[in-house]
């Protein structure tokens, strides 16, 4: 059976490693043979924070913002105490209330993530990027390239990473991408984890059917009652079977079930939607309030787009009530968006419909059904909304020149002077936290 040290990635054949004295070795009868790789991060922002501040590197910690947001990220240590992502943040300050809650920075983690992306294309031009912090990579053919197999490529890279950027990643390695992330999730972090084709379907028989990654807590129910619990059970119906019960989804699950999965890693990867979202700090019922919220949302979305030059055909407007029930609503347009002053309109009534008494905690806006900008030719029923489109344009060439500040509309001047004057009457020990900053 083949090893290979985990650190210097050279062959090895006893206990350690001839090349580096090692003693972290790998091994597997198809170590040589399997080309697709699942590359994920472990814990990326909370490994980025505790890189830059030494004083919380043995400390759990949470990137989140504020008593009434959501956990963004939970490092290893946090995890102990049962932190999740997507938990509340006062659930997860009771469930660890020694943690090390930091606000996140999208901006220097996007930074980070992307020098990691750089250093996996150097391997390979087939990278799929599944978010910031992970991706697909297809090594066929790169053993000419590097000198290297794929897997001694792969071992180079977790400690390049490393080296360059300061954090530590997990590598699944397969024949394919379902087998490839569920490998990355086995061994972290810092794992190496290989599953090979002799193995797959031995593998896999026993385990749950919500271990396949993308069967969710309501299609595991779903499956539960008509007694399919395990991935052998699924392997027991055939096809048409689960197609006619699940859909597409039941055909999907079907072939993953025995290990198979065609899907090409594709190095390119289409965004499909912009949006923006805002947690309270308390919760809110006033109509009118709720406008201002909807109207941060909605310029932030609109920012984002006019700097990727995107509009959308579909608006999304999202509220979460005091009970965390989640609404969301979406208005097809005759012509794409762009302007927060469109965006903003069409959800303006989608928000006075559902505002009528209850208390929400956020409220989020953006675009899909992405598309180049058509320009501003506004809407024939509102014979202002050319004038308001340039106006608009106007205000974010200023605001590009000037600063943020520097031209508001009537609603963003209001918010910024409630702002002045809201830190003004309270000293800064004390004030709160904003959500959307």
């Amino acid at each position: 059976m083949t090893k290979l040290c985990r650190d210097c990635a050279a062959p090895a054949t006893g206990k350690t490693c001839a090349a580096c004295g090692s003693t972290r070795l790998i091994a597997h009868p198809e170590i040589n043979d399997l080309t697709i790789a699942h590359v994920d991060c472990d814990a990326f922002y909370c490994s980025v924070e505790k890189r830059d501040n030494p004083d919380i590197r043995d400390k759990p910690v949470i990137v989140g913002g504020g008593q009434r947001g959501v956990v963004s990220a939970a490092c290893y240590h946090a995890r102990i105490y049962g932190v999740r992502s997507a938990m509340p943040m006062f659930k997860a300050l009771k469930l660890c209330p020694d943690v090390v809650v930091v606000r996140g920075d999208m901006g220097k983690y996007a930074r980070e993530g992307a020098k990691i992306r750089e250093m996996m294309r150097d391997l390979t031009p087939l990278v799929e990027p599944l978010s910031i912090d992970e991706a697909f990579l297809d090594l066929s053919g790169t053993q000419q390239i590097h000198g290297r197999t794929p897997a001694q490529s792969l071992i180079k890279l977790q400690q390049d990473i490393l080296d360059k950027v300061g954090v530590t990643v997990s590598v699944g390695l397969s024949y394919n991408k379902f087998l490839a992330k569920t490998a990355s999730d086995l061994d972290k972090p810092n794992g190496f984890a290989i599953i090979g084709k002799a193995e797959a379907l031995d593998f896999l028989r026993d385990k749950p059917v919500e271990f396949i990654y993308g069967v969710g807590p309501a299609f595991t129910r779903s499956l539960n009652k008509v007694g399919i619990r395990t991935i052998a059970d699924v392997r027991r119906q055939s096809d048409k079977s689960m197609a006619n019960q699940f859909g597409d989804m039941g055909l999907h699950l079907a072939r993953l079930a025995r290990a198979e999965d065609f899907r090409p890693v594709k190095p390119t990867s289409k965004r499909k939607s912009v949006s923006a979202e805002t947690t309270f700090n308390e919760d809110i019922s006033d109509l009118e309030a709720l406008k201002d919220k909807l109207w941060q949302v909605c310029l932030k979305t609109a920012d984002s787009s006019k700097a990727k030059n995107l509009a959308g055909t579909v608006v999304t407007f999202k509220l979460k009530t005091k009970q965390f029930e989640s609404i969301t609503r979406r208005r097809t347009l005759p012509q794409p968006v762009q302007l927060a002053d469109a965006i903003f309109r069409t959800c303006l009534p989608l928000l006075e419909k559902e505002a009528n008494g209850r208390k929400f905690r956020l409220i989020g806006a953006g675009i899909s059904g992405l598309t180049s900008p058509v320009g501003d030719s506004g809407d024939l029923l509102d014979p202002y909304a050319m004038k308001r489109g340039l106006a608009e344009r106007a205000s974010d060439k200023a605001r590009a020149k000037f600063g943020k500040n520097a031209v508001m509309t009537g609603r963003g001047f209001k918010l910024a002077k409630a702002r002045e004057n809201k830190a003004v009457s309270l000293p800064s020990k004390i004030r709160p936290d904003s959500a959307e900053d």
